[in-house]
């Protein structure tokens, strides 16, 4: 019987990508690049310089949660990926070639392994970055199946990493384990093929083979709007639009309900932060921010924001009601009731937030985020491509020497 190893990995020898495919995958490179580099200045960033260049990139990518999500799977896709590839000296094909690993596996592993703690975005992504890695280094599917199976090992990170350095360096150590197993393999170093089955059940992996039809990428990615866990995007669109359209004065507000399935509140572990890495995983603070800011951005999750008074008094004001069951950050559909001056109740109810899969980013709001992400850079995102990129990331995030200064 043919390994899960070795089915993933004559896919990924054998992929031919079509038109769509390899628009998908300039996009994500546009975007992971773009969110790299405003992480520039972030502390864990300059840590992470003594990592690889991989291990750099992706936790760099990945520490201000404005990278792109694979939705069925629950995977920063592309956070994983395209460092992987950018460092293994790949493109476009072996981008996909990772990221439909990443995805089809993610998927596999499915609801029940994210929601038990696990951050699948680093379980799904070592054996991917080890596929991916060995794609770009043109090695052959059996050497592929050899690279996965040795990033089985390395397969682990927990969501309660969530809120700290961790998170991000996680990823980063994803990323590192992937291109460290298919060099091994490509020196030659023997796996047994049938590691990723064995493992998968022992990470509450749902039963039933990986579908291997269909786009490189199934299901495509959501591209964020806010940097934040995903789970907030859509209660800070729901409320930031309520905001916008009534005129609601957050000083005015003395109540504010929130109902949605208890799925779609995972992530978010932190009901009263203190940070603004803690921000990025609170239902209550995103609210808040909504309210205050209208449009969260960088400046709205530092540790001042957090902190403000304003904020910590909205904070408080959230009473969440979760509806049992679901299967998903976008399972069912968020409903706010804010109660506002002279006994006037807001109401906002919302299924898809923009840049979902089902709302995708305008040419415009893509692009208004890439300009945001590398401000002041002397650099064009429309000028970055599967050749350069690597180059740009090498200019303008902090290198190793740098680090230990």
């Amino acid at each position: 019987m043919t390994s899960t190893a070795t089915a993933l990995a004559r896919w990924a020898h054998d992929l031919e990508p079509t038109a769509d495919d390899l628009a998908l995958a300039d996009r994500s490179l546009a975007d992971t690049v773009a969110v790299a580099l405003a992480a520039r200045d972030q502390p864990v960033t300059r840590l992470a310089a003594a990592l690889g260049e991989g291990g750099h990139w992706a936790t760099a990518g990945h520490v201000l949660d404005y990278d792109d999500l694979h939705m069925p799977s629950t995977t920063h896709v592309s956070a994983v990926c395209v460092p992987t590839v950018l460092a293994a000296g790949g493109g476009a094909r072996a981008y996909l070639a990772a990221a439909g690993v990443m995805t089809r596996l993610g998927t596999a592993l499915g609801w029940r392994h994210y929601s038990a703690g696990w951050h699948a975005t680093c379980t799904a992504g070592a054996p991917a970055s080890a596929a991916g890695a060995a794609v770009a280094m043109g090695l052959s599917a059996e050497r592929i199946a050899t690279a996965i199976a040795l990033a089985v090992p390395a397969a682990g990170g927990v969501q309660r990493a969530f809120g700290t350095d961790a998170k991000s360096l996680q990823v980063g150590f994803a990323v590192e384990a992937g291109l460290r197993a298919a060099a091994l393999a490509a020196a030659g170093a023997s796996a047994d093929d049938q590691a990723l089955d064995a493992w998968l059940p022992l990470v509450s992996a749902k039963p039933g083979g990986l579908d291997l039809t269909g786009a490189a990428v199934p299901d495509g990615l959501a591209i964020k709007m806010y940097p934040c866990c995903y789970a907030l995007q859509r209660p800070i669109s729901a409320i930031a639009e309520l905001a916008e359209t009534t005129g609601l004065d957050a000083r005015d507000v003395s109540r504010i309900e929130v109902r949605t399935p208890e799925a779609t509140v995972v992530p978010l572990i932190h009901h009263r932060p203190d940070t603004g890495l803690q921000g990025k995983f609170s239902l209550e603070y995103a609210v808040a921010a909504a309210l205050l800011d209208r449009s969260p951005g960088f400046a709205s999750f530092t540790d001042a924001a957090v902190r403000r008074p304003a904020a910590r008094r909205l904070v408080g004001l959230v009473e969440t009601e979760l509806d049992p069951g679901g299967a998903g950050l976008l399972d069912g559909q968020l409903q706010v009731k804010i109660h506002g001056g002279n006994g006037a109740v807001h109401h906002a109810a919302l299924r898809y937030p923009p840049g979902s899969p089902a709302r995708p980013p305008s040419d415009a709001q893509l692009s208004a985020k890439l300009a945001g992400c590398a401000a002041d850079l002397d650099t064009d995102s429309s000028s970055w491509t599967w050749q350069n990129a690597a180059d740009v990331l090498r200019e303008f995030l902090p290198r190793r020497d740098q680090a230990r200064s």
